[in-house]
């Protein structure tokens, strides 16, 4: 009778999917979760036995020793017995649990609870009262021996290799080194999600706390910061990470989940609703660190709890460019102009359209009328074959303005602030490219952002997402560094563009904005996509490329120019995580977690 309920639930779940996310969206979720359920074995985030006893069995004494260091307050004794194991029976011994135990008098069975494990390894100290949870925790961390620290709750479970994982990063010198997580109610050992996270993306660590657990940095850099200061507690690990990575040299993500974060009423795991002082925390938190960096805005709360938006301050009014190519189509190019006309607030902007062999006398009727009756719009003629590479770089050269935007003549503006919201990030020191948010008529996603590897080559983030999805670890809500955007709607400043010469024109038709962008990342630009710029991509989703004849043979020639150029770096976006899918477009895990090896992507 139970599993006849739960598969009634299962169904209705199914439906309900259907009716809010769309068919296709659902179907690329289903297929994710069937891969998850027939991978989904006891342990499936931990490493082989052999791998453990291998570690157990290396000398790791010279290594930098890693203090956990956890506040304790009121317990529950079986999750306290929990975690406690979690750290005795570590693979690297070399390493100390520091205990500041702040709980109430009716707790006082806790103290024996870790007498009992009998560990010369753990360290104990009963606090006299409870200053909240960033003074307990620098109690604890004063209790440290090793060079290195590392937060973790009194509730939750430490992966049997975190300690000699997070070693092993320092002893190659990372000074702030994190993990991968996974979410668990019951059992740890079947985890309910895993959070596969990034590399380093400071724009995104701004919009929430992506980080989390485990992290690890020197003990000296921790004091040297500061400590958690009491007055962000509710966000007081994330604004540590800032003041940790401002300065960071050598910044480690270890692409493994190390840390297992136990769900119970209460916890912020469980959504910032069971603590709301975290809201102002945060956002305090992160106005600081602008202020240390010397960036002038504020945080403000974002599109989805725990998320938050910052609002750069814009320098100046400078002219924006905006460049569109353009064959024919006036239908669709009718509707782009008017759509910017009539809901862009930005008032210095020019728009140049790019006239590429159009054959229909009514175009040419066309463009003389808009000429004539808008002063800011000047038409310019390409005279050669349509290379979208070639056209926006000769029209890049009759743009007179400071930043530049690429517009498919098939876009229809939503956000009358749009050219603010890209803008404002256009301006932020070493940004190169902002890209929007891009929904098909039907409002689902067609671009969130361009990650690399997807389909061999590289795809959009989300794409098919129902409108309105916070998206994985709210990577649909919030801004962040993306190794790619897409081209159909990209500002990027005059600078930058000459900097790195413009698209290049062997990429005619096909990944000419994915080269492009990671172009700029290697000449040490950010690539950054935005949720507040929102427009219609009106093409359509089930035209896609010309694959036939000489379109086929092109679209073969620009895939194999990617590759060759890129190589295998391709396939490891530093924005993605190993432990997710290639296959699909919608965060998945992969089917098969990579195999056990070197770990180490420092930055």
């Amino acid at each position: 009778m139970h599993r006849l309920k739960r598969l009634w639930e299962l169904v209705k779940l199914f439906f309900k999917a259907l009716r809010e996310d769309g068919v296709q969206y659902t179907l690329h979720r289903l297929v994710g979760f069937l891969h998850c359920r027939l991978r989904s074995k006891k342990g499936r985030f931990l490493p082989p036995r052999a791998e453990l006893e291998r570690q157990r069995r290396e000398d790791t004494s010279n290594w930098p020793k890693i203090s956990i260091c956890t506040a304790i307050y009121n317990t529950d004794p079986v999750h306290l017995k929990a975690f406690l194991n979690s750290f005795l029976f570590q693979t690297n011994q070399n390493s100390e649990l520091c205990l500041a135990d702040a709980s109430d008098s009716e707790h006082a069975d806790l103290r024996q609870i870790v007498a009992d494990c009998k560990s010369d390894r753990i360290r104990y100290l009963k606090l006299d009262r409870n200053g909240g949870i960033s003074e307990n925790t620098n109690a604890a961390a004063r209790l440290a021996t090793g060079s290195y620290l590392a937060l973790a709750d009194h509730d939750d479970i430490l992966s049997p290799n975190a300690c000699y994982e997070l070693a092993k990063a320092a002893a190659a010198g990372a000074d702030f080194i994190y993990s991968d997580e996974a979410l668990f109610s019951g059992d740890y050992l079947r985890p309910r999600v895993g959070h596969f996270k990034p590399d380093f993306a400071p724009y995104y660590l701004t919009g929430c706390n992506y980080i989390c657990h485990i992290a690890a940095f020197p003990a000296e850099r921790f004091w040297a910061v500061g400590g958690l200061r009491p007055e962000f507690d509710g966000s007081q690990d994330h604004d540590l990470f800032f003041r940790l990575t401002e300065d960071a040299k050598q910044i480690c993500h270890i692409p493994r989940v190390l840390y297992y974060w136990r769900l119970h009423e209460g916890s912020t795991s469980a959504g910032v609703a069971a603590k709301p002082y975290v809201v102002e925390a945060a956002k305090r938190a992160i106005d600081e660190h602008l202020e240390r960096i010397g960036v002038r805005g504020k945080a403000k709360e974002g599109l989805f709890p725990s998320t938050y938006k910052v609002d750069y301050e814009i320098e100046g009014s400078p002219l924006i460019s905006i460049l569109i190519p353009n064959k024919d189509h006036i239908e669709e190019l009718s509707r782009c102009l008017e759509s910017i006309r009539k809901k862009t607030s930005w008032k210095n902007y020019e728009i140049l359209v790019i006239e590429n062999n159009s054959e229909d006398p009514q175009t040419f009727s066309f463009y003389e009328k808009q000429q004539s009756e808008h002063p800011d719009l000047r038409v310019v003629r390409y005279e050669g074959g349509f290379n979208f590479s070639a056209i926006n770089n000769f029209g890049r050269r009759s743009a007179r303005g400071e930043y530049l935007v690429l517009l498919n003549n098939d876009i229809e503006i939503i956000s009358p602030d749009w050219i603010e919201q890209m803008l404002m990030l256009a301006q932020q020191p070493k940004v190169g490219a902002v890209g929007a948010m891009l929904y098909y008529p039907d409002d689902t996603i067609q671009h969130a952002g361009v990650i690399t590897g997807l389909g061999g080559y590289a795809g959009h983030s989300h794409k098919y997402a129902k409108r309105g999805h916070s998206g994985y670890m709210f990577r649909l809500a919030t801004v962040q560094d993306f190794s790619a955007v897409t081209a159909a709607m990209m500002m990027v400043s005059a600078a930058a563009f000459d900097q790195v010469g413009g698209l290049d024109e062997s990429f005619a038709v096909a990944f000419n904005d994915v080269d492009f962008c990671l172009r700029l990342r290697r000449a040490g630009y950010h690539v950054l996509f935005t949720p507040y710029a929102e427009a219609y991509h009106c093409e359509s989703k089930s035209r896609g490329l010309d694959k036939k004849g000489t379109a086929k043979a092109r679209f073969e020639g620009e895939q194999a120019r990617l590759k060759e150029r890129y190589g295998d770096a391709l396939l490891h976006d530093p924005f993605y995580n190993p432990n997710l899918t290639l296959d699909m477009e919608n965060f998945s895990e992969a089917a098969v977690l990579p195999k056990y090896g070197p770990a180490d992507s420092a930055k």
